[in-house]
């Protein structure tokens, strides 16, 4: 049985720096990715776009 299901591999994804006064299309990133207020943490599905997602605001977050 374990054969058949597969693990999904997963990304932990920290706000580490307020999205206040960067481009609207950057906040509305931060907020699809499920992130809300500094220091908040979403667990993720590594999936290609939400690597771009991550890449777009690289400079906001961090991955743990």
């Amino acid at each position: 049985m374990s054969d058949t299901i597969q693990e999904k591999k997963t990304l932990k994804v920290k706000l580490v720096k307020s999205p206040i006064g960067c481009k609207a299309t950057h906040r509305a990133t931060v907020r699809g990715l499920g992130l809300r207020g500094v220091n908040s943490e979403r667990v993720l599905e590594d999936t290609p776009s939400v690597r771009g997602m991550i890449n777009k605001i690289a400079y906001l977050v961090a991955v743990l």
